[in-house]
């Protein structure tokens, strides 16, 4: 019984010598990029111009019919 504690254990303590204590223990990978010139124009707009707001003078629409008559037959009927 003994035997079944002791053995994960060691086997555990083995596998952590075996990793390294910190990263720069390991190798390490460098890459160097070389700078790049990009040359050209900014385009510019050539013109602009400003647009009035429009007078948006909605009104509400009138109804030429009664939509509640077919609210309330809908909602006597049987759903399916």
């Amino acid at each position: 019984m003994r035997l079944v504690v002791v053995a994960p254990m060691l086997i555990a303590a083995c596998m952590m010598l075996l990793v390294p204590v910190n990263a720069s223990a390991q190798e390490r990978k460098i890459i160097r990029l070389e700078a790049i010139k990009v040359e050209g124009r900014i385009e510019k707009p050539q013109a602009f111009y400003i647009l009035q707001r429009s007078n948006l003078n909605f009104e509400g629409l009138e109804l030429k019919q009664s939509f509640i008559p077919k609210i309330v037959e809908s909602v006597q009927k049987a759903p399916f």
